[in-house]
């Protein structure tokens, strides 16, 4: 409804300056806030409401507020299906501040969209039968054998085991072994 009514607001306004123009010229500058409140008392009156109501029954003017639905998800679908919307969103997606505000924005969606998911039975019934397609275990498994996976890996083992937390649980694993063996070596 607000989309509709911003050109005729507009169109008020500027009918509204022009008028106003020889005063305008006397004084050095309209007021916002005068100027504000005449639009508001015109578009009140009754001719008003029906100088809008002609202005929303002209077939011209429908068609340039109207946002068809078939319109819209046209315009949608050009831009990421076309050659040009396709390089503008590749271009947009190569910025890094885009991505990051692009994330950051996209995120909460996302997050509430998979862990609805999670709970979709249906959708983990199809994860659980891919998971176990043998063409996707062999790419995952040749994805593990890689040099640039075993690099990171070894990488995120050493960050691991230099934290403190870990190097407490290694020790309390290694004194219960320790232990284990122990007592077995007492019960020979």
């Amino acid at each position: 409804m607000f989309v509709r009514l911003v050109p005729i607001l507009l169109l008020s306004l500027f009918v509204l300056t022009s008028c106003t123009g020889g005063q305008a010229a006397e004084s050095s500058q309209p007021d916002y806030d005068t100027t504000k409140q005449m639009v508001a008392d015109i578009l009140k009156t009754d001719e008003g409401k029906k100088a809008i109501s002609e202005v929303m029954a002209d077939e011209t003017m429908q068609d340039l507020v109207s946002l068809d639905a078939s319109k819209v998800e046209d315009a949608i679908n050009k831009s990421w299906t076309s050659e040009e919307g396709q390089k503008f969103w590749k271009e947009r997606f190569e910025d890094p501040e885009f991505v990051a505000a692009f994330a950051k924005n996209i995120g909460p969606e996302q997050k509430k969209l998979v862990k609805d998911l999670m709970n979709d039975s249906d959708f983990q019934k199809q994860m659980l039968q891919l998971l176990q397609d043998p063409k996707v275990q062999e790419q995952m498994l040749n994805v593990m054998k890689s040099q640039d996976f075993r690099k990171e890996l070894e990488k995120t083992i050493q960050e691991s085991s230099e934290t403190p937390m870990f190097e407490q649980k290694l020790m309390q694993t290694v004194q219960k072994a320790l232990e284990e063996a122990q007592s077995k070596q007492k019960e020979k």
